[in-house]
């Protein structure tokens, strides 16, 4: 049985999404100051490895646990669940606008909207 992170199209297809929804995440003013100071060379590398950690790729992952790299941002910037949906949000236009197919981006929003991970990425 193929994974998520093969169905949507492997490492390609998650370079190609994460640098399009950094383009989208920064353009939106809901969210986009999260990010003022942040390298993004540096971030996209970290959510490629992420998602496709997330989504099937492998089964290593070396970055940060996810409470961790947003403890200060939750702390400090009052980062919110209003924003976390903001962030989901322009990942699944992102995917859509790339034409992942409905049913894919049902499996996307499992993972990415998955309850632990929001309360681990808010610090609940």
């Amino acid at each position: 049985m193929a994974t998520l992170f093969e169905k949507l199209g492997g490492a390609a297809a998650v370079d190609l999404a994460v640098d399009k929804f950094y383009v989208r995440v920064l353009q939106d003013k809901r969210i986009n100051h999260f990010f003022a100071n942040t390298d993004m060379v540096k971030q996209r590398a970290h959510q490629k490895a992420f998602l496709t950690y997330a989504f099937g790729g492998t089964d290593k992952y070396d970055g940060r646990y996810m409470r961790e790299a947003h403890k200060e941002l939750v702390e400090k910037q009052g980062l919110s669940g209003e924003h976390f949906d903001a962030v989901a949000e322009n990942l699944m236009t992102t995917l859509k606008d790339m034409g992942v197919s409905d049913d894919l981006l049902a499996e996307v929003a499992e993972v990415a909207a998955a309850p632990q991970h929001k309360k681990d990425i808010l610090n609940q």
